[in-house]
């Protein structure tokens, strides 16, 4: 179950690296936060993937006074995504045309969601900006959607002020992004220790005909 989840979490992030660099070649607008990593990226001449991992490690600092424990998968997703976006944005060439350039988005948003729901289901650890939310929900007592809303309204604008693109792919993000991981998580969750022994007990157990 362990190879299971560290693989699974493993592939997922590096789709979710993909996925951004697939967003960015697309030059139709990224989602809030990486609207804030372009714009660091653009006023510091930073590689896009650099600032990924430096903004993980430094959100990841704000967990200390929300007494937040970071996973192996906490880890994994603060260094990986950013490489393999670096790496996407090396292999994956733009495009000067619409066409092109939809095509790309949609794929972008597709993948971000299978990555998503990948490397949640592997249930090693949240994400530095996830866990900054569920970290403020729980001690503020707030909503999930207050939190959330908030904390990608003040990014998005930083990251615009920066110079990072908003456009319809922010829009696009932000309208599917929800529903498709609702949709695939239940594929890809693995399942508690002891719901998996207590399945695999009732199929030894059922009757053969």
């Amino acid at each position: 179950m362990m190879t299971r989840r560290i693989t699974q979490l493993l592939i997922g992030l590096a789709m979710y690296g993909i996925s951004l660099a697939m967003f960015i070649r697309a030059g139709l607008g990224l989602d809030p936060w990486d609207v804030f990593h372009q714009g660091v990226s653009q006023r510091t001449g930073f590689s896009i993937g650099v600032v990924v991992i430096a903004v993980s490690f430094l959100v990841l600092l704000l967990w200390i006074p929300l007494r937040q424990m970071p996973g192996i998968g906490t880890l994994a997703n603060a260094v990986l995504v950013g490489l393999f976006a670096d790496l996407g944005l090396w292999l994956i060439p733009g495009f000067s045309h619409l066409g092109g350039q939809i095509a790309m988005l949609a794929g972008a948003v597709i993948l971000n969601g299978i990555a998503s729901a990948c490397y949640i289901g592997a249930r090693l650890g949240p994400g530095a900006r996830d866990g900054l939310m569920t970290g403020l929900v729980r001690r503020t007592g707030w909503s999930v959607r207050v939190v959330r809303t908030g904390i990608e309204v003040v990014v998005l604008a930083i990251g615009w002020l920066l110079g990072g693109s908003v456009g319809i792919g922010t829009v696009v993000y932000a309208l599917a992004i929800g529903p498709i991981v609702q949709l695939l998580l239940p594929r890809f969750m693995v399942p508690e220790r002891g719901a998996a022994a207590a399945s695999k007990e009732s199929v030894e157990a059922a009757p053969t005909t």
